[in-house]
């Protein structure tokens, strides 16, 4: 298969539109999609590979029910650990909760749409005088039927994993090095109790208030604004290494340093993902890429799974252009 220019750089317009060639396999939608062969194409949870240190820390951490702090440069695969805990273990989909400088233990938790409801109540208003003509006791059921605080109460990631349940749910805790100083104490009591509570439905006149949650399109009943598990849930915390945190924190998990990545690690990533490895581009560029880490620059697995798609084989017969792309698809992510 050739190397195909679907953009020009010239503005031609084509007399139809273009139909672009199959994403690579881990650039495919998130449900499942056929790969060129027919088959389905490959998840985080098949294509990751753990060393056997990494497997003793997260058997660790499920044994004590302690989450799993994973710390590492970017693209070393952290976030793909629980993906494949959770597919191994029948967890069900993986919970996410990406941490930024502005991310709050609360918005977490559960988010309460206060506006939202209050814009409801005067639209209910706008109906009361057609109300009027219906008896008070029918009145009052239709009020509180439109009237569910449930539909403005959402549980977040970390609120949903917290529900219970017959089994444990997994949740990424992402980059929690990029968190503000104080979440990771924040989140000491939630770990350890495995519960919290709602204020606005605790002090609602229904004991029982169904809410949504993190999953799409499900909801779920919570008891007196009380949200309490019954399984802790499996928690896998990434860092890069950027920051230290307190020991209260360390000392609740799990602490794993992510693996020097090897000639030998790479070759059997880049196979679980496009297979055919022994083709020569894809072992000169894996050396090189290990060559690169060996002296310290910081590059992510995906960049050099996206060069070897596109640059084994004959696809590409120009080597100033061969060249280009590999430069392009190989560059440095700065601090390393």
């Amino acid at each position: 298969m050739n190397w195909t220019p679907y953009y020009t750089g010239t503005g031609s317009i084509p007399q139809e539109p273009q139909t672009l060639p199959p994403p690579p396999p881990w650039r495919a939608a998130s449900k499942p999609r056929k790969a060129a062969d027919g088959g389905l194409s490959p998840s985080a949870a098949s294509t990751y590979r753990a060393d056997a240190g990494l497997v003793d820390a997260v058997n660790a951490a499920l044994h004590l029910r302690r989450p799993l702090l994973l710390t590492g440069p970017a693209g070393s695969g952290k976030s793909s650990v629980v993906e494949q805990i959770a597919a191994e273990l029948g967890l069900g989909n993986v919970l996410r909760w990406h941490i930024t400088s502005r991310s709050t233990l609360a918005e977490a938790l559960y988010r309460y749409d206060a506006l939202g409801r209050i814009h409801a109540y005067n639209l209910r208003a706008i109906e009361r005088p057609a109300a009027s003509r219906i008896g008070r006791a029918a009145r009052r059921a239709a009020r509180a039927a439109r009237d569910d605080i449930g539909d403005f109460v959402q549980l977040g990631p970390l609120g949903t994993a917290l529900l219970p349940g017959g089994l444990p749910r997994a949740l990424l805790i992402d980059e929690i090095d990029k968190s503000d100083l104080d979440l990771p104490s924040d989140l000491l009591d939630v770990l350890e109790r495995g519960r919290f509570e709602i204020p606005e439905l605790a002090r609602h006149s229904r004991s029982r208030v169904t809410v949504r949650t993190a999953d799409p399109g499900i909801r779920r009943d919570v008891d007196n604004g009380l949200v309490e598990c019954e399984e802790f849930p499996v928690i896998v915390l990434t860092s890069n290494g950027e920051r230290d945190f307190p020991a209260p924190f360390l000392r609740r998990c799990v602490r794993f340093d992510m693996p020097t990545l090897t000639v030998s690690t790479l070759t059997s990533i880049v196979e679980a993902h496009l297979e055919r490895v022994e083709e020569e581009t894809t072992h000169i560029l894996v050396n090189a890429f290990v060559d690169r880490l060996n002296r310290g620059e910081n590059l992510a697995v995906d960049q050099l799974l996206s060069a070897v798609h596109l640059l084994r084989g004959n696809r590409i017969q120009d080597d100033g252009q061969r060249s280009r792309l590999q430069e392009l698809l190989l560059q440095g992510l700065g601090r390393g």
